[in-house]
C-alpha cells in the first residue's frame, strides 16, 4: 500500500512539493536546494498571492503546519497580514504562545486579568487614548 503524500514547501521559491512523509528524512528544494518545510496533508498552495505568502511564512516559522485531524481538518489558521498581526499582539499582551495565539478563531479584546500584566483595551494595536 502506497504511503499518503504531503506537503513540503520552500518559502524563498514559493514553490510547494507533494511527497511521502518521512520524519527521518529532510527534504531539499530542488530549485535553490534549500531544506523544504513540512507543511501538512491539509496545506492549499497561495499560488501568486504575495500577502498570503508572507503569511504562511509566519506561520510555518512557529511551528503551525496544516495536518489533517480527526474531525477533518487543521482548524483555523490567519489568512490575512492583519490577521497575523492581531494575534501576534495578542501573544505579546497575554504572554500566549506564538503558535497558539495564531491558531485562535477570535482574538479576545482585553487580556485576562492576572495574565500578562495590565490589561489593555481594544483589538491588537488600537489602544483608547485616554
Amino acid at each position: 500500500m502506497a504511503h499518503a503524500k504531503t506537503s513540503y514547501v520552500c518559502l524563498p521559491c514559493r514553490a510547494s512539493y507533494k511527497q511521502p512523509y518521512d520524519s527521518t528524512r529532510q527534504r531539499i528544494c530542488p530549485r535553490c536546494a534549500e531544506p523544504l518545510i513540512h507543511a501538512g496533508s491539509a496545506f492549499a498552495v497561495p499560488r501568486r498571492d504575495v500577502a498570503a505568502w508572507r503569511t504562511l511564512s509566519v506561520l510555518l516559522n512557529a511551528g503551525v503546519g496544516f495536518h489533517k485531524s480527526c474531525c477533518g481538518g487543521p482548524g483555523y489558521r490567519p489568512r490575512t497580514l492583519r490577521e497575523v498581526r492581531e494575534r501576534m499582539a495578542y501573544a505579546g499582551r497575554s504572554g500566549e504562545p506564538i503558535a497558539r495565539a495564531l491558531v485562535r478563531y477570535d482574538v479576545p479584546l482585553t487580556v485576562p486579568s492576572g495574565v500578562g500584566g495590565t490589561p489593555l483595551p481594544g483589538r491588537a494595536g488600537q489602544g483608547l487614548s485616554p
